[in-house]
């Protein structure tokens, strides 16, 4: 039913459990995973370009770091985790590779790392649900 199958990866608890439904997916289907990490949190207005280079260098490696232990995880259950990194609004650029990638489902945590935000403007998960192209399976 499923042969290509989007996560959308934070490194939060809901994201981890989403990651666990999408590897027994991908076993059970013998679907293609893919780990989408998106970098949101880059300043818009860097006070120099030392400051930028600084924050995306923390970047590079806090999103490293969590693709790594997703990859890892999926391997120890006998899943190649394939892993992508874009900056962006995380729900715009997760419908954005759905789209581009031809996803034919994408997984996301109820509750991300987005906080107080999310309860005026909506969640990701929500977000994504109502825009995406494929099926959507937000796991609680």
């Amino acid at each position: 039913m499923f042969r290509k199958i989007l996560l959308a990866y934070d490194g939060s608890e809901g994201a981890n459990r989403a990651l666990e439904a999408g590897i027994k997916l991908a076993q059970t289907h013998h679907a293609e995973l893919w780990a989408l990490a998106v970098e949101e949190r880059l300043p818009r207005f860097p006070a120099t370009i030392d400051e930028m280079k600084e924050e995306k260098a923390f970047a590079d490696q806090h999103y490293g770091k969590i693709l790594q232990v997703a990859r890892a995880r999926a391997q120890e259950a006998g899943i190649e985790l394939k892993t992508l990194r874009y900056p962006g609004h995380p729900a715009q650029t997760i419908v954005h590779v759905v789209k581009e990638g031809k996803f034919d489902l994408v997984l996301l945590g109820h509750s991300g790392l987005s906080g107080v935000w999310a309860k005026f403007l909506g969640t990701t998960a929500e977000k994504v649900s109502r825009h995406a192209p494929c099926s959507v399976l937000i796991i609680r």
